[in-house]
């Protein structure tokens, strides 16, 4: 039921529910079906819809970045509500298939799959100019790409629902094939690419275009290992006008939102109205009794179970990943300097840099995420957006798919010009193989791309998940005596989320996945 009931929650958006005899089919002064999807407003209003979701299902940091080993949480035995402890077992592979967070990535990328395919149903009968359709038609079938794109890589093969599920019998399907999700996916992001104009400006919209489209296929062709595909795909990427900023950290500034490096990215907007806003930065920052220290002098608790801080919290692995003098580490992760008290919260006492941090005597410094940390005037209200894609992500795809193809040499050159950007004084990395330059580009990528959810996925296109998730867990409980026995005990089951348990008990065409 949980399928069709999103799609029914955006209609009441649109349409009038009420009593009405047969001879009040339609009321011209109520919104309803046959009067809503007529003109450009009409349709930009279904389209913000669809994109709505994003804002859950982008900035997946728990199922993303915390499953990875750039980043861990605090922990606090103090507080083990329920809440708390799914997101842990997320980070320690200890999560089940009642999991709230890794079911609200499945249950809201179909509520954007069902909002795009509102717009996808009505587009063409609508009385609008060609180049308008187009555009909106592009951007719901890029959107569908990219939720089902997210279903695949987290949960395997799922239901493709491909139209509007009006009646119960529709809802239930059973899971289609990895196989036949791809295709699916393909298919809408092909489309997509013809259909989106290139980026007109700088800064962008923020709605997708054919640059986004383009980056979202690449990504999908180098998860296939189809690496011809994807390589020429990213070639066309600059000609459209993207580019690197000069500087890293001017990257992730709110001002620069929807730069020439942006190639998709989630918007949030502050403010107390709009309901649009983001907090990460609260989210990352220790459980804290007053953050205002950090956050622009901004005074808030960040002690709540659920939505106060701890998570995402860098690791000495990560930290210890950057090379000296790399501008990255300083622009990516900052320290929180102060006490824990006898109930496990922090105090702060001071913002301090991680180059070369060292506690003082009676300190504790606790690294935190520091790319999100901009100006703002109201707590838990801020302005970043969330990156997805990014010129740099870009290129160092480029390098990959290339060295897959044994162009290893024109492949450093691109790993160069990212790096170089945070390293100037740096002389180029050269590869003296192929699967040197594997790890050179992993490597790469892993510190340029540092907390915007590549690093898992990333591990798993490159076959080293499992290792590396193994060991380093084996590394944590050395540290971290509250990780239980089973924890980190990754396998291949481990690779994918299950489905989430309330979906598989209400559709009995669904099977779960092996291990769960």
């Amino acid at each position: 039921m949980k399928k069709y009931m999103p799609l029914l929650l955006v209609l009441l958006v649109f349409l009038v529910q009420g009593c009405k005899n047969v001879l009040e089919l339609s009321p011209e002064d109520q919104v309803s079906e046959t009067n809503f999807f007529k003109t450009e407003a009409d349709f930009t209003q279904a389209i913000n819809a669809a994109y709505n979701p994003l804002r859950t299902v982008g900035p997946d940091y728990y199922t993303g970045e915390m499953r990875s080993d750039n980043t861990h949480y605090e922990h606090n035995p103090a507080i083990q509500g329920t809440a708390v402890k799914m997101k842990a077992d997320i980070a320690d592979f200890t999560n089940d298939a009642s999991n709230n967070y890794s079911s609200q990535i499945y249950y809201d990328s179909y509520k954007g799959i069902s909002r795009a395919n509102v717009v996808l149903a009505r587009i063409d009968q609508a009385n609008l100019a060609t180049e308008i359709k187009n555009n909106f038609k592009g951007q719901a079938l890029f959107l569908r790409a990219f939720y089902y794109f997210k279903l695949v890589r987290y949960f395997g093969g799922v239901p493709l629902y491909l139209k509007e599920v009006n009646n119960e019998a529709d809802a239930f399907l059973p899971r289609a094939s990895v196989e036949e999700v791809y295709a699916q996916i393909i298919n809408d992001a092909t489309e997509a690419i013809a259909l989106l104009p290139a980026p007109s400006k700088f800064p962008q919209s923020g709605y997708a275009s054919k640059g986004s489209a383009t980056m979202l296929l690449a990504d999908i062709y180098a998860t296939r290992k189809e690496y011809a595909q994807a390589e020429n795909l990213l070639l066309s990427l600059e000609a459209m006008g993207y580019s690197l900023l000069p500087n890293y950290a001017d990257v992730f500034s709110t001002a620069n939102k929807n730069s020439r490096e942006s190639i998709f990215e989630v918007q949030f907007m502050q403010g107390l109205e709009t309901g649009m806003q983001s907090n990460f930065i609260y989210i990352f920052l220790p459980k804290c009794y007053n953050t205002a220290i950090i956050t622009y002098g901004v005074a808030t608790q960040n002690t709540a179970a659920d939505g106060g801080g701890g998570w995402n919290t860098p690791t000495q692995d990560i930290i210890q990943a950057y090379e000296a003098g790399d501008t990255r580490l300083e622009a990516s992760i900052g320290v929180a300097e102060g006490t824990y008290d006898g109930s496990y919260y922090f105090t702060l006492t001071a913002q301090k840099s991680i180059v070369n941090y060292q506690a003082p005597a009676g300190k504790v410094g606790v690294p935190f995420i520091k790319k999100y940390l901009n100006p703002h005037t109201d707590k838990n209200n801020t302005d970043d957006n969330w990156p997805v894609y990014r010129f740099a992500d870009a290129l160092l795809l480029l390098a990959e798919v290339q060295n897959e193809q044994g162009k290893t040499q024109e492949a450093m050159v691109h790993l160069n010009r990212v790096r170089s950007r945070a390293i100037p004084q740096a002389a180029p990395l050269a590869a003296a193989s192929q699967e040197h330059a594997r790890d050179l580009i992993l490597h790469e990528r892993r510190v340029e791309l540092a907390f915007e959810n590549h690093r898992w996925f990333d591990l798993l296109r490159a076959g080293k998940a499992i290792e590396t998730m193994n060991a380093y867990g084996a590394e944590l409980k050395k540290t971290y005596s509250y990780l239980v026995p089973s924890s980190y005990q990754v396998d291949e089951n481990k690779l994918l989320y299950p489905l989430p348990f309330a979906e598989v008990g209400v559709n009995p065409e669904l099977i779960q996945n092996p291990g769960y």
